[in-house]
C-alpha cells in the first residue's frame, strides 16, 4: 500500500498485479506498449508515464482502458532507455537524477510516435494524457505542439511551466486536495494565469481529499474511501478526450 506519510517526491502506491492486453512494438530509438481496440478507429492517445517508467504496470492499465473505451493507446519510454525511478532509490539523488530527464524536451519522441501512429496505426486524431512527471509533459506539450487535439494533466507538477499558461489545445487538469508534491496555491496560481492567458478550452479540477497519484496509482479495492474520486477522475479523463477527439 502507499505510504501516506511520505508520499514526496513520489510515492509508487499500489502496484497493480497486471499484464497488460498489448505488445511492447520498436518506435524509432525508443520502445513503446500499443494496445488497439477490436474494432479500427483513427483516434489514438498518446499516454505518459510518471517517474516510474513506461513498464509499470499501473500506467499499462489505464491505457488498455482507453483501448477499451475505443482509442489507440501507446505508452512510449520517454526516458530513451534510461533507467525510471526505483522506490529503493535514494531520495537524496533525485534531483540530479531528475535533471537527465527533462518533460519538456521529449519533442523528438513524440515527432517518432506522432508518425508511427499515423503511419502504422491510421490515427488522424491524436490526444496525450499524463501523470506526475508526465503530467507535466502534456503541459508542454499543449503549450507548443501543433499536431495533437487535446490534453488531460494528471497532477502534473506545475512548477516546471508556471510562467507559461497560453495553450494551444483545450486541457483537463487534475489534481488531488491534499497532495503534497502539488500544493492548492500553485493550482490557484495556475487557474488564475489560464484565465488571464488562455483562449482555448480548459478545465481545473480538483478531488476532494485525494493524494498525489489517485487515478492511476491507488487501487480501488484497497482504498474504499477513495473509489468515487478514482472512477471519478478516470470517467472525466475519458469525456474530456471524448469531447475533443
Amino acid at each position: 500500500m502507499a505510504n501516506e506519510s511520505r508520499p514526496c517526491p513520489c510515492d509508487i502506491g499500489d502496484r497493480f498485479d497486471y499484464g497488460g492486453r498489448g505488445q511492447e512494438v520498436q518506435v524509432e530509438h525508443i520502445k513503446a506498449y500499443v494496445c488497439k481496440p477490436s474494432a479500427s478507429t483513427d483516434k489514438a492517445v498518446i499516454v505518459i508515464h510518471d517517474i516510474f517508467g513506461w513498464q509499470l504496470p499501473n500506467t499499462r492499465y489505464i491505457a488498455d482502458m482507453l483501448t477499451t473505451n475505443g482509442y489507440i493507446a501507446i505508452c512510449p519510454d520517454f526516458f530513451a532507455g534510461q533507467e525510471a525511478w526505483k522506490p529503493s532509490n535514494d531520495w537524496g539523488s533525485f534531483n540530479d537524477w531528475l535533471k537527465t530527464r527533462n518533460a519538456g524536451k521529449i519533442d523528438k519522441e513524440v515527432d517518432a510516435v506522432l508518425k508511427y501512429l499515423r503511419d502504422q496505426c491510421g490515427a488522424k486524431k491524436i490526444g496525450v494524457i499524463g501523470f506526475c512527471w508526465g503530467g507535466a509533459a502534456v503541459q508542454h506539450l499543449m503549450l507548443k505542439n501543433p499536431h495533437l487535439k487535446t490534453g488531460v494533466s494528471l497532477y502534473g507538477v506545475i512548477r516546471h511551466f508556471d510562467d507559461k499558461s497560453n495553450l494551444l489545445h483545450p486541457t483537463f487538469f487534475i489534481f488531488g486536495e491534499k497532495d503534497d508534491i502539488i500544493p492548492l496555491e500553485q493550482v490557484a496560481l495556475l487557474e488564475q494565469k489560464l484565465k488571464q492567458n488562455c483562449k482555448v478550452d480548459y478545465e481545473v479540477k480538483i478531488y476532494p481529499g485525494q493524494t498525489h497519484g489517485f487515478v492511476h496509482r491507488k487501487r480501488e479495492d484497497i482504498n474504499p474511501q477513495d473509489k468515487p474520486y478514482i472512477e471519478e477522475g478516470r470517467k472525466d479523463m475519458i469525456n474530456w478526450l471524448n469531447k475533443y477527439l
